[in-house]
């Protein structure tokens, strides 16, 4: 097993000098799950939340969640991202939406963290725009899929 990157030999937290890595293409893809009560699910189909569109919206707020994760997270690098794609499915027999995300860059260090932030601001939004009618909603299963580029090459989660 690696050692943690973001701690120097004096055992302090310090944000890891990518300067001499090699610029690469780089891409991560993450998913994550909300549950909720199957009137919940249709509220959010049938677009009748009094937000309005909640998918479209948790899109949108996944995309910007992914631009701000430098600002979330203390050590991660501000990162120029080319490419952040969105997806939900849906599983209306157990109530269930999936959020995927694909973030790109070509740079110096990956974009896991960017892809994992705005899978959980897309769950956290649809979470804010229906807690009103459903308190009860879990968030889960947030995790890296698959990672491209960089030193370590391709990763695939088992």
């Amino acid at each position: 097993m690696s050692e943690l990157t973001h701690f120097n030999s004096a055992g302090q937290a310090h944000m890891v000098d990518i300067g001499e890595k090699t610029e690469t293409h780089r891409i991560a893809v993450t998913s994550g799950k909300i549950s909720m009560l199957p009137a919940t699910l249709q509220l959010i189909l049938k677009g009748d939340a009094k937000k309005g569109d909640v998918l479209g919206i948790a899109r949108i707020a996944a995309i910007q969640g992914s631009k701000r994760t430098s600002d979330l997270i203390p050590l991660c690098h501000p990162i120029s991202l080319t490419k952040v794609n969105v997806e939900f499915e849906i599983d209306e027999a157990d109530a269930i939406i999936t959020c995927k995300v694909t973030a790109e860059t070509i740079g110096r260090t990956g974009v896991e963290m960017e892809a994992l932030t705005a899978t959980s601001v897309a769950l956290l939004t649809i979470y804010d725009m229906c807690k009103a009618v459903d308190r009860g909603m879990q968030i889960s299963e947030i995790k890296l899929l698959e990672k491209i580029g960089g030193k370590s090459g391709h990763w695939t989660a088992s």
